[in-house]
């Protein structure tokens, strides 16, 4: 659309000075048709009589060129207007200024009207004299209809709509609202008409309203914004909100903002109860772990990041339980924890850790007195008698305290160090209390540098594996069994005995193993053949156990992307952790056996495994734990227990594996049993890939002959 400016200096023909005469416009209109079809476009000379007439025109209303050429311009207007003088009164209108717009109902040749929107402009000779005029119409009645049927639409959702709907103007004042907002807020539509954004705020929201600051010029009009406030009803109730805002630009040039306003208290509310949930004990209320955690890095981030835990074991609790009951216990735990709620300093949270074990966090140690009578002050706080179902039981606590460095400390480390001067003040008697002395603290931050350095080794590549060869009765190769080696650069060669311990303490297993696995299968899928046969990979598991939720698709990732053949895989699991599977994690070793895994108990012997849940495990092999293979030819009891084994491996359809076997003597007895794979520095220690590979190149190992 054209402002009155442009009409007023009408686009002049390149290299002409005067605009086109009335011809040159009615051959240009005639080219106009195929690319302009919902515009009837013609021409009127000073009169108002039509002179030129395109198709479109024909199609809008209703005349054919023959019918139409010559007569006025009044018959398309309704005879109300007609009486009015209107259509002259448009194109003296147009004269004057240039130009005339105007949107109103038209007729048809057929007498049947249609909303039309109407541009006149003014063509004039070179003299600037009026010559006539150039008329284009619209039909604009469908576009109408849908924009009233849009407007009807959004009325009903306004009105119906579940949640707050309010219209602002720029000074956020409230022009309309919904029936809505005004039940959420407790206001009748009179009573919220003309309030501002701030007047529905809650003085604890602060200041501001719900309109974006960000509305500058260049921003996009229908940009919304979201925030959650704090409302107040009309009773001063506070209600939580999510506020959305959006600006709508009118096509005059108009804007208002259209806000919806969804209570959301009860979701705060939902939510708070499951954040409480897991982060509170539920027999005693006090803090649980994670709870405990939260607190702890809050304290960690706060202006000094130093703090004090005092760790605290109940002594005796176990003679309460046994004496009394378990409920009975569960009451003297819930009574401690009132006594530390109702009797803490201000500065001092409670929170239990387990059975009878809490831990209590200062986070001013000096407004206590410091470190050494604060913990003094908890034992004797802790030291009391309480009534117990009609006995009065003496309760006392051992108590260890440590300080937090935030410079080389976690708050975990500080429940390590607390745990130890704890266990430390256990060790002098009931009611004691120790401090974690210097070399505790060296200990912990040793222990801590281990563990991000193994954890750099881990990232980096900066483990090593030996491989340990495994052997059937005739000497050849048919596993390999991976041994994990850490090559410090400082401490020299560090074993699993080493690198375990300090990947528990430093929740590294589950990263350990996935590194001990992709390097095992990788290395494996390049080895030669073994006496015309291929050669299995065994890799203990530690931290990705089949409890693992990503337990299948870690495994099947590792074998597909070494290209390892899934029948030469062998993953070992200790006995004590297959003993009580659930059903979940042994479905998922049955799928990945289906594939081909073989699973193998590790250490069996020394757990607890009875022969129904033996045999209910989707476990193909079981290894004969070391300590009985040792004593095998000096002690009965543990050749009798190897006998049995073996044979119920074998009653199960499971294959034996030996550990540990060192001497002549005791592989022939193990082979006189039905062992079915040896493992042991009788035949090798654990080799570096090199060494194996060169060593499954040269045929079978040698074994003892049978005497």
């Amino acid at each position: 659309m054209t402002g009155p400016r442009d009409q007023e200096h009408p686009t002049h023909d390149e290299g002409r000075g005067y605009p086109p005469s009335r011809d040159e416009v009615s051959q240009r209109l005639a080219l106009l048709p195929e690319s302009m079809n919902e515009y009837a476009i013609f021409s009127l000379d000073a009169e108002g009589r039509v002179q030129s007439w395109n198709a479109n025109a024909e199609r809008v209303e209703g005349y054919s060129t023959v019918d139409i050429i010559g007569r006025h311009f009044s018959v398309f207007y309704p005879s109300e207007q007609i009486a009015t003088g209107y259509p002259d009164w448009e194109l003296e209108r147009a004269a004057e200024v240039g130009f005339y717009i105007d949107e109103g109902w038209r007729l048809r040749k057929d007498g049947s009207r249609f909303l039309a929107h109407v541009v006149i402009t003014v063509q004039r000779t070179p003299e600037g004299m009026l010559s006539g005029f150039i008329k284009v119409v619209r039909d604009i009645t469908e576009a109408r209809e849908r924009e009233r049927r849009s407007r009807r639409r959004f009325t009903d959702l306004f009105h119906l709509a579940p949640v707050g709907i309010c219209v602002l103007d720029d000074s956020e004042r409230l022009l309309d609202a919904n029936s809505a907002l005004c039940d959420l807020l407790g206001y009748g539509l009179s009573e919220i008409h003309g309030k501002t954004a701030a007047d529905l705020l809650h003085p604890r929201d602060g200041d501001g309203g719900f309109i974006p600051a960000t509305t500058e010029p260049g921003v996009s009009p229908d940009r919304g914004d979201a925030s959650q406030r704090v409302l107040a009803r009309s009773d001063g109730q506070q209600v939580i909100c999510d506020v959305h805002s959006t600006l709508s630009v009118q096509e005059d040039g108009s804007r208002f903002w259209l806000v919806g306003i969804q209570d959301i208290s009860e979701r705060i509310r939902h939510t708070e109860e499951l954040h409480y949930q897991a982060t509170h004990d539920d027999l005693t209320g006090l803090l649980n772990r994670k709870g405990l955690s939260e607190l702890l890095e809050e304290l960690r981030g706060g202006p000094t990041g130093r703090f004090a835990g005092l760790y605290c074991d109940i002594d005796n609790f176990k003679r309460v339980n046994d004496s009394l009951g378990h409920e009975a216990g569960d009451e003297l735990l819930m009574s401690l924890a009132r006594r530390l709620r109702g009797g803490l300093p201000e500065q001092c949270t409670a929170a239990r850790l387990s059975g009878d074990e809490f831990l209590i966090v200062c986070s001013d140690i000096d407004a206590v007195g410091g470190l050494e009578a604060f913990a003094t002050w908890a034992a004797e706080f802790l030291n009391t008698a309480m009534p117990m179902r009609g006995e009065i039981v003496r309760v006392s606590a051992s108590v260890g305290a440590a300080m937090l460095d935030p410079a080389t400390m976690t708050a975990e480390d500080l429940m390590r160090l607390a745990d130890a001067a704890m266990l430390k003040a256990k060790s002098g008697g009931a009611g004691r209390t120790s401090l974690a002395d210097s070399r505790e603290v060296a200990a912990l931050s040793e222990q801590v540098r281990l563990e991000e350095e193994l954890r750099q080794a881990i990232d980096n590549d900066g483990l090593a594996l030996r491989y340990q060869p495994l052997v059937d009765r005739h000497g050849t190769v048919v596993m390999a069994e991976a041994l994990l080696r850490w090559p410090h650069p400082e401490r020299g060669q560090l074993a699993p005995d080493v690198i375990i311990p300090v990947a528990e303490q430093g929740d590294l297993l589950r990263s350990l193993d996935l590194w001990v696995l992709r390097t095992a299968m990788r290395e494996a899928a390049g080895w030669p053949q073994s006496n015309g046969g291929p050669v299995n990979i065994a890799v203990n598991l530690g931290g990705l156990l089949p409890a693992d939720p990503s337990f299948v698709d870690e495994i099947r990732a590792v074998v597909t992307d070494s290209d390892l053949d899934w029948h030469r895989v062998i993953l070992e699991v200790l006995e004590t952790v297959l003993v009580d599977l659930p059903e979940q994690p042994r479905e998922a070793m049955t799928e990945l056996s289906e594939k081909g895994v073989r699973f193998a108990m590790d250490d069996f012997g020394i757990g607890y495994s009875s022969l129904a849940r033996l045999n209910e495990l989707p476990t193909q092999i079981i290894k004969l734990d070391r300590r009985f293979v040792s004593r095998l030819d000096t002690s009965a009891a543990d050749y009798a227990i190897a006998r049995a084994v073996v044979d119920m491996a074998r009653a199960m359809g499971r294959a034996c594996v030996a550990e540990g076997v060192e001497t002549a003597t005791q592989f022939r007895l193990l082979d006189g049993l039905g062992v079915d794979v040896f493992q042991g520095f009788l035949f090798s220690r654990p080799l570096p890939p090199a060494e194996l590979r060169a060593l499954l190149d040269s045929g079978p190992l040698p074994v003892p002959a049978g005497e």
